[in-house]
């Protein structure tokens, strides 16, 4: 069983989507439920949160109103600009519709320390009182930046997104290994199992790739803070659904069926309140 704690849904504009690049010809078509459906027909997906792929309230509306529709979308990570002064009327708003569990306001794209302004900070401080998580999106450069965030609000549930995004094809590390280590020292914290692939070599990563670091997520979160997310369909630059959960399934054959389960659905579905 697998509960899909990270796909994305599009209609792709080139315009709005400038993320997506000229390398990226894979995922330069939209994204909806049916293809989802299509790509997880072998595997037995009991439910998905459909993440924020744009920075904008109407991304926010288009996925409710794909989870109002489509009842395995078992809740929605939106956007709000969390830098706004009237930021709390806003997740007021939204927050009215049941299937909007979290938040996400991407970092990676800003200053090292931009998630420790004044501004955003508040943003942030409005979340818990909406029962709203947060979603974490940063590149391995800026998890000291993350640290500190964490550290100022001990009661606001965050997950970090990819591994922090670690730099998994130059095969470095180190740095990377240390933040985590001081990042999982907070409980509030949970990592996503997810966006590994398309931090490696897309053409030519191994499984044992990804073996170090996923050894130091377990090594600090253990299992009972970490869980499943395919990155569908951006995963798609690097490796196929399958390719995905394989990649999972291999590296916790090993691991007791309480475990698995955990990893695969039950942590994610406690997370995000499902």
């Amino acid at each position: 069983m697998i509960f899909d704690a990270h796909v994305h849904f599009w209609n792709y504009n080139p315009q709005r989507d400038v993320w997506i690049d000229k390398n990226m010809g894979a995922i330069t078509r939209d994204f909806l439920p049916e293809d989802y459906l299509e790509a997880i027909k072998n595997h037995e997906v009991n439910g998905c949160i459909a993440v924020q792929a744009d920075q904008s309230e109407e991304e926010t509306e288009f996925l409710l109103k794909l989870a109002e529709k489509h009842k395995f979308i078992k809740g929605v990570v939106g956007w709000v600009d969390l830098t706004a002064e009237d930021v709390a009327e806003k997740l007021k708003k939204f927050s009215q519709n049941k299937n909007l569990k979290g938040i996400r306001y991407v970092l990676q794209d800003k200053e090292n320390d931009f998630c420790l302004n004044q501004t955003f900070l508040n943003g942030i401080s409005k979340l818990q009182n909406f029962d709203l998580t947060y979603d974490i999106l940063v590149d391995h450069r800026q998890l000291n930046s993350v640290i500190h965030l964490v550290e100022d609000f001990p009661e606001q549930p965050f997950v970090l997104d990819h591994l922090g995004k670690p730099d998994i094809k130059n095969i470095k590390y180190q740095d990377w290994k240390k933040n985590i280590e001081r990042l999982a020292e907070f409980r509030n914290v949970q990592c996503k199992l997810s966006g590994m692939v398309t931090e490696a070599d897309w053409q030519s990563w191994k499984p044992e790739n990804f073996k170090p670091y996923l050894d130091t997520v377990f090594t600090y979160f253990g299992t009972e803070r970490v869980f499943f997310g395919s990155d569908w369909p951006v995963c798609k630059l690097a490796g196929d659904y399958q390719a995905v959960v394989k990649l999972m399934q291999d590296y916790t054959s090993l691991f007791s069926k309480s475990e698995k389960e955990a990893i695969f659905y039950k942590n994610a579905q406690k997370f995000y309140k499902i």
